[in-house]
């Protein structure tokens, strides 16, 4: 044979792109209902998921935990950010929620 295929690197990519679709609703939704104050959580999943990468063997899902850790690390920022444009009106305000 004179080459294999391997599915290691299609399927991180996948799944990357999957996990960064889901965070970019998961931030707009934290911020309409709880405002910025869930911040520490991402920072505790992000520290977890990354500490769980530096322990993981296998390597796809090392790279899978670590691009969840880093996600959830970028989260932080992206949920300020996301309080930023509530604020220019480029999404709703939650008029429940309490300032």
């Amino acid at each position: 044979m004179l080459f294999s295929l391997s599915v290691t690197g299609p399927l991180l990519g996948l799944s990357t792109f999957v996990i960064i679709g889901l965070f970019h609703p998961i931030v707009i939704k934290t911020e309409y209902y709880f405002g910025t104050r869930p911040w520490w959580i991402f920072l505790l999943c992000g520290i977890l998921f990354i500490a769980g990468a530096f322990l993981c063997s296998h390597t796809f899902w090392s790279c899978l935990l670590g691009v969840l850790g880093f996600s959830c690390l970028w989260s932080i920022h992206e949920l300020f950010e996301q309080q930023k444009r509530v604020e220019r009106g480029w999404f709703p305000r939650n008029p429940k929620r309490k300032k």
